[in-house]
């Protein structure tokens, strides 16, 4: 897991049925620090996400099929969660 931005949504209008009802979100995944770390990913959203929250970012497969609730679907990323605060010490 790793901690993400929301940075965009995506919309497709022609899909796969198995994406049918499922929210895009692009997501950028940050360091610790709050700084943007690699590149942005598209993610399914298992917690109702939204542009500009912190979210919990999974990029394995296996636990994105979780999200979507289907399994050999050709998903990598999924958001599971959306942070409220993270504490550091």
């Amino acid at each position: 897991m790793v901690i993400g931005k929301v940075v965009d949504e995506m919309v497709s209008t022609h899909k796969k049925d198995f994406f049918h009802g499922q929210k895009l979100l692009v997501v950028q995944p940050l360091a610790l620090s709050g700084e943007d770390w690699g590149e942005a990913v598209l993610a399914i959203d298992g917690a109702d996400a939204g542009i500009g929250d912190q979210v919990l970012l999974v990029q394995d497969g296996f636990a994105a099929m979780h999200v979507l609730g289907q399994f050999y679907v050709p998903v990598d990323a999924a958001v599971i969660g959306v942070i409220d605060h993270v504490n550091l010490y």
